[in-house]
């Protein structure tokens, strides 16, 4: 027993007790990472369904997120969405309209009161659509990755 400790503790790739701990708590990470897949949660969450079962509204009215879910009970009482899909929604719609409204007004040039009405309806609509949709991305991202409060329970 001696030698073998001896042999594991000294030359030049000895593992110390604290490297084999560390060790041991990444792959319980990893598991409960696998547990708990991120791309399959994100496509649910930007279904608005349940990021566990895929099955319960994640979101009632139009943004208000429900306190759990009515398939399989999971809670999502304690998400701290916050103000992170409307950040999001503000990125996507700017990024694809800005181009867009770049390239009408120099290759058609129409009028500014057309430009204006155009895209005005064009970002309203599209930050309607993507509104609920990122709210659920981003409540379902912190459920995959256990975020505030979803580490809990299962």
């Amino acid at each position: 027993m001696g030698i073998a400790k001896d042999a594991f503790q000294s030359g030049p790739l000895a593992v110390t007790e604290h490297q084999m701990t560390q060790t041991q708590s990444l792959a319980q990470q990893q598991a409960l990472a696998d547990d708990r897949p991120t791309k399959p949660a994100l496509w649910k969450g930007w279904r608005r369904r349940c990021p566990k079962c895929g099955e319960g509204k994640l979101l009632h009215s139009y943004l208000k997120v429900n306190d759990h879910c009515a398939s399989c009970g999971e809670d999502f009482s304690h998400h701290r969405a916050d103000d992170g899909p409307a950040y999001l929604t503000i990125l996507v719609v700017g990024h694809v309209m800005a181009p867009l409204m770049h390239y009408t007004a120099f290759e058609w040039r129409p009028s500014p009161w057309v430009m204006a009405t155009v895209f005005s309806v064009g970002c309203l609509t599209a930050s309607l659509y993507l509104l609920p949709r990122l709210k659920g991305v981003v409540v379902a991202y912190q459920w995959a990755r256990r975020m505030h409060g979803f580490d809990k329970g299962s």
